[in-house]
């Protein structure tokens, strides 16, 4: 870990409030939501994506929770959001820099599932 040792990090995890000052539950609370990980997952798979594929890619999602989630996501500085006001007007959505930093962390979570889930 960049600033100490597995074994720091727990100890400063055991102070009071540091559940407040957590890096992994400041992260976590980025993806609340049953649908935020999948989402990005499937941004990241691709450049710009339009609102109609994006839904198709999330199987089982509403046009509701798709928005909400989208608008969390860029709040929180992971997607961008751009509308186009042609004809027919149209929105894409991306990641931004900060989303596609999450990149390597799909890779491990990749690397994780293949050596410890059954196919």
């Amino acid at each position: 870990m960049e600033h100490g040792t597995f074994q720091e990090y727990q100890a400063r995890l055991r102070v009071e409030n540091a559940a407040m000052t957590c890096p992994v539950g400041r992260t976590l609370r980025l993806f609340q939501g049953k649908w935020a990980i999948r989402v990005l997952f499937e941004l990241s798979k691709t450049d710009t994506v339009r609102f109609g594929a994006l839904k198709q890619r999330v199987e089982g999602i509403t046009n509701t929770m798709l928005t909400s989630t989208l608008r969390q996501l860029e709040e929180n500085g992971l997607v961008r959001r751009e509308q186009f006001n042609e004809v027919p007007p149209h929105v894409e959505y991306s990641l931004t820099e900060k989303g596609l930093a999450l990149l390597p962390v799909f890779a491990e979570l990749a690397k994780w599932g293949e050596t410890y889930l059954d196919p």
